[in-house]
């Protein structure tokens, strides 16, 4: 697992390089210590640049072991001084530094201690020295030979050194001939088919602003690829989701990258194409807008916009290099990924690499491992510097699970970084890019091309139910209600232990958010896109929007959400939109307002409560990204409203991977008692047992409104999809604990030929282990089987 040259290929290879010796693992000193005479030295020497020697604390364990004592340390560095002045090559004192104050030895060492080593108490000090702490170290040569070797021949090799750059400055999108006319074509096309041949100004404006930051930096391509993979997605009967910023492009929106419309809120007619624009910041989106009909032809007018600045996505400037995320189904990412491959050669797409580093959480168990092992006690504070010391750190390298770098073809991947297989599978036909995929971005395009639940959720919804999703108003009054109370499902709040009739709604399912949603009882939907904001915020909603709420100092529809609110905001109030930029970069990135920023938002009467707020916040979402969330969860929760048995199918089936069959079927109240106990727990909860109390929740308001989840079938029941029955939704094999998606799948492959008959029958055809059949048998799912049969089992 630890990545090695061999030495031909670094012989191959060396032109450009300098070589040294290395620790005491280094071919040098191991042949020394093994007895090497002169002429095996001597050979050895010739193949490195310059010899290394250590402080004797770096070799310290080699006395500990018996190998050597202290004195031998010392000839062997004064040694290795005369092997490198009788090969004319320089000797080097190197630290091997591991970190950089002696003090932060102890992050080492619970590092180590972490991975099993039974010496990692015993830390060498591999820290960063100064000149006078290595000439100390090798005070015990002549002053003039630790002078050379810690001083003189350190800078004689760093003065050999180039200052290099292992990969190019420039951006370098793959080409496809005729992607700008092609972009600019779909836009204006889109355009006058949503808006007339005479397009309103702000529309024009808009699009001439777009066009030409993005013709002009060469990212015409990129919008090409993802059109391209959006309209393949859809063409297979798969929505695709936005996320990032990427819904802050109206260009975006007219080539069907993004559903998001970041226009003003608007009127628009789809017949006569009249339209009208609300620019005043009254309206929070166009769904919130009254039902209307054209003034023109009184047909009913279709309601759109969500009021987002183009700066968000691509910089103030329009050049910075575009993010385009996109978020496919789930069971659709390998194909999507296969097409990638097609559109460019597979021997031009990457998987992006990732640097994998220590969590918090990770730390923290670190932490507490290595203090119960050395039988430590320490206060909070020593406990939380040493977890802060530890995050971060690097574990091993990895790969985004849905990023894609496509090299250009008369470029090599070679000239942006080197590849790699994943480290535990040498022979995976998996490809990725060993730089992070972050420092080579803006050089390569990156494909985020993400497996994601709503997706998912969608298409089976829409073929259990037929309805098209993107026919669903987003101010539907029943389904908008559903984020206030619980009332259009029929149940009380008791019943089902919630305010807000939020479970199995993604983005409004957690205790957190259905906690925003008691305190706030939104009532619009872009009201539900700044609770989105609030929840995926740093300081955004605690200590902040949620005190300004509550106390009346602000409402719901005025406190900063997301990033974008303070640019539209503060041009409202009348900055200027460069000003405006800046301070809501410097906000989203947790830097505050400088003290000019501030002056000038107090010129314009931006309320006091407004720039305090600004202060406080650490992180904020896009508030595109929180508009593309939004309307997937409201069209999933529409489907909750009027076709609750093919809502609770599909959840079930997408997100319930810790269903338990057993324990759901026995009925709401052994559902009730679990929840209790579970609850009852606090903290000490495992994360299965948070994600099955999720799942219990949405388990029991399936009873509550008078619908049934029946047992498992051995021979009705599918493989992994829950299905509806005219008796109730029937779970599938798999969601028996003790079967998996392995057995399930065998048994119903086997089942499909025909019927079983007996337990020997399921035995052998069904591969069914001994576990499986008693967890069938326990369910009291063995139907068709002969009791006689069945008592093989006992």
């Amino acid at each position: 697992r630890r990545p090695r040259i061999p030495k031909t290929l670094l012989g191959q290879y060396r032109r450009g390089l300098l070589i040294g010796t290395a620790c005491e693992s280094g071919e040098l000193i191991t042949k020394y210590l093994n007895g090497a005479n002169e002429a095996e030295l001597d050979k050895t020497i010739e193949f490195y640049d310059f010899l290394e020697v250590q402080p004797i604390g770096n070799n310290e364990f080699l006395i500990r072991n018996g190998q050597v004592t202290r004195e031998q340390l010392e000839n062997m560095n004064s040694r290795i001084v005369e092997l490198g002045d009788k090969h004319n090559k320089l000797t080097v004192a190197t630290g091997d530094v591991h970190f950089y104050t002696e003090a932060d030895a102890i992050y080492r060492q619970i590092l180590m201690q972490s991975k099993g080593y039974e010496d990692a108490h015993l830390q060498p000090p591999l820290y960063y020295r100064n000149t006078e702490q290595m000439l100390a170290e090798f005070s015990y040569l002549p002053e003039e030979v630790a002078h050379r070797i810690v001083v003189e021949h350190p800078n004689r090799i760093a003065n050999l050194i180039e200052d290099i750059k292992p990969i190019p400055d420039e951006f370098y999108p793959p080409e496809i001939p005729g992607a700008e006319e092609q972009i600019i074509e779909m836009t204006m096309s889109t355009a006058k088919e949503l808006y007339g041949e005479n397009l309103p100004e702000i529309v024009e404006m808009r699009i001439k602003k777009e066009l030409d930051s993005i013709i002009n930096n060469g990212f015409a391509v990129l919008y090409l690829i993802s059109h391209k993979l959006v309209k393949k997605s859809n063409e297979d009967s798969y929505l695709v989701g936005s996320r990032g910023s990427v819904g802050s492009s109206f260009v975006a929106t007219l080539t069907g990258i993004t559903e998001v419309n970041p226009l003003p809120p608007h009127y628009r007619c789809p017949s006569c194409k009249y339209s009208k624009f609300i620019g005043d910041g009254s309206v929070g989106c166009g769904a919130d807008l009254p039902d209307e009909l054209c003034p023109t032809c009184s047909k009913p007018l279709v309601k759109d916009g969500h009021d987002i600045p183009f700066e968000v996505f691509l910089g103030f400037k329009g050049d910075k290099v575009p993010d385009i995320d996109l978020n496919f189904s789930g069971e659709y990412q390998g194909s999507i990924m296969k097409y990638t491959e097609e559109l460019f050669g597979k021997s031009y797409v990457y998987r992006a690499g990732t640097i994998a580093t220590v969590a918090e959480r990770t730390a923290y168990g670190f932490v507490k491992k290595y203090l119960d092992e050395s039988n430590k006690v320490s206060r909070n504070s020593e406990i939380n510097r040493l977890v802060n010391g530890c995050t971060g750190v690097k574990r091993t390298t990895g790969q985004h699970p849905g990023g894609l770098m496509i090299v250009p073809k008369d470029k090599d991947i070679y000239d942006f970084t080197p590849i790699q297989r994943p480290a535990d599978d040498t022979k995976s036909d998996t490809i990725t890019t060993h730089f992070d995929y972050h420092a080579i971005s803006s050089r390569l395009v990156k494909l985020d091309i993400l497996g994601h639940d709503d997706p998912t959720v969608i298409k089976m919804l829409e073929d259990l139910t037929g309805v098209d999703v993107k026919t669903i108003p987003l101010d539907e009054p029943k389904t908008i209600s559903l984020f206030s109370s619980c009332d259009v499902l029929g149940v009380s709040c008791d019943e089902i232990r919630s305010t807000v009739g939020t479970y199995g709604i993604p983005e409004f399912g957690t205790r957190f958010v259905r906690q925003m949603l008691e305190d706030t009882k939104p009532k619009s939907f872009s009201e539900l896109v700044r609770i989105s904001g609030f929840s995926h915020g740093t300081d955004v909603w605690l200590n902040n929007a949620q005190d300004l709420i509550k106390s009346g100092t602000a409402k719901l529809s005025e406190a900063i959400s997301t990033r974008d609110d303070i640019m539209v905001f503060l041009i409202y109030q009348g900055l200027e939109p460069n000003v405006a930029f800046k301070i809501m970069e410097n906000v989203r990135k947790g830097k505050g307002i400088t003290s000019e920023q501030e002056e000038e938002m107090v010129k314009k009467d931006v309320p006091k409560w407004y720039i305090d707020s600004c202060k406080k916040i650490k992180y904020m979402f896009p508030k595109a990204h929180a508009v593309a969330y939004v309307m997937m969860a409201f069209r999933i929760a529409f489907f909750k409203v009027y076709y609750p048995e093919a809502f609770y199918a599909s959840f079930f089936t997408v997100r319930a991977d810790e269903f338990d069959a057993q324990l759901i079927c026995q009925g709401k109240e052994v559902i009730v008692n679990k929840i209790t106990e579970v609850e009852r727990r606090g903290n000490e909860v495992t994360q299965k047992e948070k994600n099955l109390l999720t799942i219990l929740e949405v388990a029991l308001e399936l009873y509550q409104r008078g619908y049934n989840i029946t047992k498992v079938s051995l021979h009705n029941s599918d493989n992994e999809k829950f299905l509806i029955t005219p008796t109730g939704i029937l779970p599938p094999l798999a969601s028996l604990q003790g079967v998996g998606k392995t057995a399930a799948k065998n048994i119903l492959e086997a089942r499909m030929e025909k019927p079983f008959n007996s337990i020997e029958d399921l035995r052998i055809r069904g591969k069914a282990t001994k576990t499986v059949l008693e967890a069938l048998a326990d369910h009291g799912c063995l139907e068709g089987i002969p009791a006689t049969s069945q008592l093989e089992l006992f």
